[in-house]
């Protein structure tokens, strides 16, 4: 297995001593405690209230400016102490914040990937086992009967639908500006958005290039979204949409001179086989000159170990919530794929943003 410079050492040799690694076993086993402890304190603002205190404060402290009970404040921060993101002076029996609390607090990405498993996936995850045994979302049931995530979003709950959207659009939306070099780097006059979402990108483009014009390819539903989103918008006229389903063998995309092909977060929502078949349609409507580009997180390619973690447990999102069949990609994985349809990896650009790579492809 394939792994950059910075996983090596973490994911090849035992790093922990016993009493650390049996404490990581019980961090383990408390996870839903562990969790729902460590939301609670940033919901109820007592990481804020710590975090303001110069001195720390008491637990009747806190219990006052929080205005909950003595009892619920005392276990969040006995349960935080032992967690680890809130420290105590042994002599005046005040709390402070710690630099895990500080991250827990203010990290954008933390706060991002908490919303989204808390609305998102964690009622969800108890069916993790029975998605993995039968290859379909068994989670999805706790929304709706929906076959797969994308089906059913835009009838989700509003605060779910905001932490979906906003977790999706955290991880994309970082990396546009240098993506945008990357694409129009050559003249770009047709672009196919492929699984567009909400029209996001396409506004990147139509905004970067005056003479560009998008076409995003997605669900009615998803192209009903995208539409409410950009109306009005400069440029939004030179957006237009076609909707389908990929999941259909069937479905072709739209024929056309296309001078790049989109695909960003897009294929890791589909099977080995799914994706196949995507890419072998994608070649069908690429000219020689079409350059298909696709941005994904490949797991294996992160600078830090905490983002690989990120991307490998989403992957059980896919598995218990989206789709029941598709995962994070380990890039060796994609680019097999990309070979079996006909197509090759021309550039391969990585570290974008935080932590996206882009392949641009040619057809073979």
């Amino acid at each position: 297995m394939n792994l950059s410079d910075s996983l090596k050492k973490t994911y090849t040799q035992e790093t922990l001593r016993a009493p650390e690694a049996q404490r990581l076993a019980q961090f383990i086993a408390w996870g839903p405690e562990i969790f729902q402890v460590s939301r609670i304190m940033v919901k109820w603002g007592i990481l804020a209230m710590l975090r303001e205190s110069e001195s720390g404060m008491t637990i009747d402290e806190v219990t006052a400016a929080a205005g909950k009970s003595r009892y619920a404040v005392q276990c969040l921060l006995e349960a935080s102490l032992s967690i680890g993101i809130v420290l105590v002076d042994a002599d005046t029996n005040r709390f402070r914040l710690s630099k895990t609390g500080w991250f827990l607090l203010t990290d954008k990405a933390t706060l991002s990937n908490m919303n989204f498993n808390h609305d998102v996936c964690y009622e969800g995850m108890f069916r993790l086992e029975e998605a993995l045994e039968a290859g379909k979302p068994a989670g999805l049931a706790h929304f709706g009967s929906w076959p797969t995530i994308y089906e059913g979003l835009s009838s989700f709950p509003p605060e779910v639908k905001k932490s979906w959207f906003g977790f999706d659009h955290f991880y994309s939306d970082g990396s546009f500006e240098e993506a945008l070099r990357i694409v129009f780097a050559s003249k770009t006059r047709r672009l196919m958005d492929v699984g567009g979402n909400t029209g996001r990108w396409a506004m990147q483009c139509v905004n970067n290039d005056p003479d560009v014009k998008v076409t995003v390819v997605d669900l009615p539903q998803q192209l009903e979204m995208m539409r409410a989103q950009t109306e009005g918008q400069p440029g939004a006229e030179r957006i237009d949409g076609y909707a389908t389903d990929l999941l259909d063998d069937n479905n072709a995309l739209p024929a056309g001179d296309w001078d790049v092909i989109w695909m960003s977060q897009f294929l890791d929502c589909f099977s080995e086989p799914q994706v196949v078949s995507i890419l072998r349609r994608a070649a069908r409507v690429m000219s020689s000159d079409t350059r298909l580009c696709i941005m994904e997180t490949f797991w294996d390619r992160q600078r830090y170990e905490t983002a690989a973690l990120c991307l490998t447990q989403t992957s059980l999102y896919f598995s218990a919530m989206a789709n029941g069949n598709s995962k994070m990609f380990h890039s060796d994985d994609l680019q097999r794929m990309l070979r079996q349809a006909g197509l090759r990896v021309e550039q391969s650009h990585d570290h974008l943003g935080l932590g996206h790579s882009i392949l641009v492809c040619k057809k073979e």
